[in-house]
């Protein structure tokens, strides 16, 4: 998506000046109230000086300074390149280390998550069969008793193939009505009641029958038994083996963070680098620093949501020379840039929002290896659904406790989303209604909106005295002309 495309995406027409004179075309910038720009080369150029006059000037009026880009470019060939390379590779390898460890932790939540999940649905039968022993025997359901009566003899006692089975006495032995009367028994609360209910079939059926039908019976009542209880605790232990999971995997997050900050500082400009003024057979460099500065009014809303900015934006685009020099003894030799800076201070009168949406065009614009990287884990773990965010509020719920009968968690979840506390600053959460907006009516959103905008001009007026006043002594202080 080109530069224009995105600012119309997010509401800004862009801006065109003239770039050399007689001469106009866009600037990749939103448009400005005002700008003051300015081209400065000299041969002993010190990268930092124009910077931080400008940066200390501004700060002093406008309380609040963002940081927005900051990014570089390297010939190829030049030993600015040869030393940036070296150090990129090495915070590269830790990165990759971490992935792949965390990478294969978030393969093993899926097979614990899965494992979870048959758990769960095989207690469901378990907690709805104890609910049902609570009631008078003739009025039990006999549903989930009937489903784990016929796992029973699938995985048990090994179904048709088997002649000691529910099946294979009914064809090898022909006892025809066992597997009817098997399954049709209503689901025992204890022994006593399984024994009284065998007893009562007497009248009918024969002696023989009743005999296998008891031995089964009781075999299936211990095991339902003793199968529930090793349910119970096989989810206990596989809720704090998921936790602990959990938690290992947040660490190695926390862990891979400054590497990957330092990867995407260290990594190079692509766009810089197709530019003419970069030839990889030269010394050169060029840098791009932006910052926005801002004074905000709050509107005295509800919620206290609603801001009117004036914002000065100043951007600086450096193309140096760098020289390898050692500026002090026992330091490391480091680049001293000299060459060319241009710089321009562009005049907004944004609301709180435009300035989110201006922040989200720098984000996209930019190559943001953290999002990349946070998105592709948070999509993987997103795709275990609920049931992740589920199960780790039950295990931390009380580490002690042995797991329920239900799969029933009505517990509330925390206001903060769970993936966005797990990777903190690496989450993007998707695109939802803003909580400024909830709760209220168009006209007061319009309403709050037009004292913003209203604010943001009393404010921008302000802003444009500061910046061409810091322009107009930039000029004084460095012994240009002035007219």
């Amino acid at each position: 998506m080109n530069q224009s495309k995105l600012l119309e995406k997010f509401g800004f027409k862009e801006e065109v000046a003239e770039i050399i004179k007689g001469q106009f075309g866009p600037t990749g910038f939103p448009e400005p109230l005002h700008t003051w720009r300015m081209m400065w080369e000299v041969y002993d150029l010190s990268l930092e000086e124009p910077y931080f006059w400008i940066l200390d000037n501004i700060k002093g009026s406008m309380p609040i300074v963002e940081k927005l880009e900051d990014s570089f470019a390297a010939a190829e060939n030049s030993a600015f390149f040869g030393v940036t390379q070296q150090r990129l590779g090495a915070q590269q390898d830790r990165v990759s280390q971490f992935l792949a460890t965390m990478g294969k932790m978030v393969k093993e939540l899926f097979q614990m998550v899965r494992e979870l999940r048959i758990i769960d649905e095989r207690l469901n039968y378990y907690a709805q069969i104890e609910e049902e022993t609570t009631k008078p025997i003739e009025q039990r359901a006999k549903g989930p008793e009937i489903t784990l009566k016929g796992m029973f003899v699938d995985l048990v006692q090994g179904g048709g193939k088997s002649a000691a089975s529910v099946y294979g006495m009914a064809r090898e032995l022909e006892f025809i009505t066992l597997p009817d009367l098997f399954f049709d028994a209503p689901p025992f609360a204890a022994q006593a009641e399984l024994e009284k209910h065998v007893n009562a079939l007497a009248r009918d059926f024969n002696e023989n029958v009743l005999r296998v039908l008891k031995r089964h019976l009781t075999q299936y009542f211990s095991w339902r038994q003793q199968t529930s209880a090793e349910h119970r605790n096989r989810k206990t232990f596989m809720l704090q083996y998921l936790l602990q999971h959990y938690e290992i995997i947040r660490m190695y997050i926390t862990w891979v963070k400054p590497y990957l900050r330092n990867v995407r500082k260290l990594s190079l400009n692509e766009g810089r680098m197709d530019s003419p003024e970069m030839v990889s057979a030269f010394e050169g460099s060029m840098l791009d620093v932006e910052f926005l500065a801002r004074k905000r009014t709050a509107v005295k809303d509800p919620e206290g949501k609603y801001g009117g900015n004036g914002c000065i934006l100043a951007t600086f685009t450096y193309r140096t020379r760098p020289e390898l020099k050692v500026v002090q003894e026992g330091y490391q030799r480091g680049p001293v840039h000299i060459g060319r800076v241009e710089f321009a201070l562009r005049v907004y009168s944004w609301t709180d929002e435009q300035v989110e949406q201006y922040k989200k065009v720098k984000d996209e614009e930019l190559l943001n290896l953290l999002g990349d990287i946070s998105e592709t884990v948070r999509t993987a773990m997103e795709s275990l659904g609920d049931a992740l965010k589920d199960y780790v509020e039950e295990a931390r719920k009380n580490p002690h406790q042995k797991a329920e009968l239900t799969t029933k968690r009505a517990e509330k979840m925390p206001k903060k989303p769970l993936m966005e506390r797990f990777f903190g600053d690496f989450y993007t959460p998707k695109k939802k209604e803003t909580a400024a907006r909830k709760g209220y009516t168009a006209k007061e959103i319009k309403a709050y909106v037009e004292k913003a905008e209203a604010a943001a001009k009393d404010n921008a007026g302000f802003a444009r005295f500061m910046a061409w006043n810091t322009y107009k002594n930039f000029k004084k202080a460095h012994r240009m002309f002035q007219w």
